[in-house]
């Protein structure tokens, strides 16, 4: 592990990427139609001014999607970082054990049987999909427990398979009966959309997550041991077993509530842990925080790309992080393979 690591040095790298995280959703708030006027407005160049409607889109609108994919962002990155740990998986992420496919069930459940309310804390889609996204994960840790203490992380892996692929068949078949305008709603859905989320659900889901990855970073330590195999955490008196309760259901809740909020996005929880990783090394202390953090940055840029690249049409964040991630997170492998590892 990182045996240099020390407080002031943890503080210092999460100091300066909580300044790169506010640099970024500064000036992703401005990019958009009128971005020069609004940037001379607020500089004080010339006669320019920002209007009531000028306000209303940078404050309100914007203000709160770029909050959204920021906690959204880290969410996914950290629940990535903590299953890549629990399973000993590098190819382990957010989804791996069903959770799109429970998500997802649960929405198309919500519009092919025309369940249509709103609280003050989300939708009938956000509640089903975090439903299902719980319930999902609770079938599969199930299915998991009657596995050999030896085989566990197996038992997860193959329990995860398997209920992806039946909740995937069921799916197809509420697919194929489903209307035509909540076709073009799920497609939407499954590619994750940044859209508006009022002041209470914004202050929750942040509650919420922030918590949740408090937690994680609370157990780094133990994570660090876990990632040396079951017998060397025993060793250290390390309760695997129990880390890994704690790891998967934080993982679990904070994903749930991400996925509620904005669907699914793909390889956030993926490449992010891998890049830090592969830049910063493997010890949790700071693979947990920094993960957040550039996991909240990216998010932010690929949804300010989604809706501004492309003029007078939004795409699915999910695509951009696809098309973006990929290419990146090869050009990390080939520059840093020396240092991948789980363990120094």
């Amino acid at each position: 592990m990182s045996e240099n690591l020390t407080v002031k040095n943890l503080l210092l790298k999460i100091s300066i990427c909580l300044v790169i995280l506010l640099i970024v959703m500064v000036i992703c708030i401005f990019i958009g139609p009128e971005m020069s006027r609004r940037v001379k407005a607020v500089l004080g160049i010339g006669s320019h001014s920002l209007t009531k409607t000028d306000i209303q889109i940078l404050f309100q609108v914007r203000l709160s999607r770029i909050i959204l994919a920021a906690i959204v962002g880290a969410a996914l990155a950290c629940s990535g970082v903590t299953l890549q740990a629990i399973l000993r998986n590098p190819l382990a992420d957010p989804y791996i054990l069903g959770i799109s496919s429970g998500a997802a069930l649960g929405v198309i459940i919500a519009l092919t049987c025309g369940v249509s309310f709103n609280l003050w804390f989300g939708s009938s889609i956000s509640i089903f999909a975090f439903v299902g996204t719980i319930g999902t994960v609770w079938l599969v840790w199930s299915i998991g427990r009657f596995a050999t203490a030896g085989s566990s992380i197996t038992a997860l892996l193959l329990a995860g398979v398997v209920v992806n692929a039946f909740f995937s068949a069921v799916i197809m078949f509420l697919t194929s009966i489903a209307k035509s305008y909540e076709l073009r709603f799920i497609a939407f859905w499954l590619m994750g959309n940044l859209a508006d989320k009022g002041k209470p659900v914004l202050i929750i889901s942040s509650v919420c997550i922030v918590t949740g990855i408090i937690v994680i970073f609370s157990i780094a330590q133990k994570l660090n041991v876990l990632t040396l195999g079951r017998a060397e955490a025993k060793a250290l008196g390390i309760s695997t077993a129990n880390i890994r309760l704690i790891g998967f259901a934080v993982s679990a809740f904070i994903t749930a509530v991400a996925v509620s909020l904005t669907g699914l996005i793909g390889f956030v929880g993926l490449i992010v842990p891998h890049g830090v990783r592969l830049i910063f090394g493997p010890d949790h202390r700071q693979l947990v925080p920094m993960s957040a953090l550039i996991g909240a940055i990216f998010l932010i840029i690929a949804d300010t790309t989604a809706r501004s690249v492309f003029s007078g049409s939004e795409q699915p964040v999910g695509v951009i992080t696809a098309i973006t991630g990929g290419p990146f997170f090869l050009i990390l492998l080939a520059k840093y393979s020396r240092k991948i590892s789980w363990a120094k």
